[in-house]
């Protein structure tokens, strides 16, 4: 099965490492025009200087802080005035750890500007274009713990619960113009975010970061950490006419991670 792209224009959140990155450069080397988003300008820069180009194709950035709701909501909305996308991958950052009794209120409307409302936001002006289209690929960067919550994490598991149940709404709502929504479930990968994860945990256990790292292999099934490639590999097939009658969706990719169904 080969993969093609070609003339479909992709925004990717969170796009100049780990995850994101892995995704835009696989929906690039299918033959994508992809526009990457994320915060730091030099990292960007370089990154589209490295995404594969043909004739009629045009990669490009947008400078933007998901933390800043206010600024990310000008940025996005001037955006989507003058362009439009057939595949929308909503990612960004992570909120910061901690657990249940360690967070108060202005925590949670922090990690709901970051996570929820950034993706809303962004899929509602997307969607005016798919629409016309009768065509439309959202993919949604979630986690594993929206199944089975990790104690420490208590933000990211409130919140990215929140965003798969509203795109299972929205699934439904949109599934009469062609166009699909659907959640990874991520499990462990090797990117900066579970690097400074593990070494907070190695801290708090007074253990060395291999030990920590070491444990985290052992929980899942296949011995290993994710490669973010894999993720990407996902990611295109979600994006692709082979997932035309694939919607509505929870898609754990985390190694035979999660026990539960």
């Amino acid at each position: 099965m080969k993969i093609s792209l070609k003339n479909r224009k992709a925004l990717v959140g969170g796009s100049t490492s780990g995850i994101g990155k892995a995704i835009a450069q696989q929906l690039a080397a299918s033959g994508a025009s992809v526009t990457l988003m994320a915060r730091n300008e030099e990292k960007l820069r370089a990154m589209v200087s490295e995404l594969p180009t043909s004739e009629g194709r045009h990669h490009q950035y947008l400078v933007v802080d998901f933390n800043d709701f206010t600024t990310y909501q000008e940025i996005i909305t001037s955006y989507f005035k003058a362009n439009s996308v057939d595949i929308l991958v909503n990612n960004t950052q992570g909120p910061p750890s901690g657990g249940a009794l360690e967070k108060n209120i202005k925590d949670y409307q922090q990690a709901f500007d970051l996570l929820f409302k950034t993706v809303v936001l962004t899929t509602e002006l997307a969607l005016h274009r798919m629409i016309e289209n009768k065509w439309g690929r959202i993919i949604n960067v979630a986690s594993v713990s929206v199944k089975e919550p990790l104690a420490y994490l208590t933000l990211s598991n409130t919140i990215r619960a929140a965003v798969t149940t509203w795109a299972k709404t929205l699934a439904t709502d949109v599934a009469q113009h062609q166009i699909t929504v659907n959640n990874i479930l991520t499990g462990y990968f090797d990117t900066e975010r579970i690097h400074n994860l593990n070494e907070i945990k190695a801290r708090q256990l007074k253990l060395p970061v291999s030990e920590v790292i070491s444990a985290l292999e052992d929980q899942v099934p296949m011995k290993r950490i994710g490669d973010p490639v894999e993720y990407g590999y996902l990611a295109t097939f979600l994006a692709s006419d082979h997932a035309a009658y694939l919607t509505g969706t929870n898609i754990p990719l985390d190694g035979g991670l999660l026990k539960s169904l």
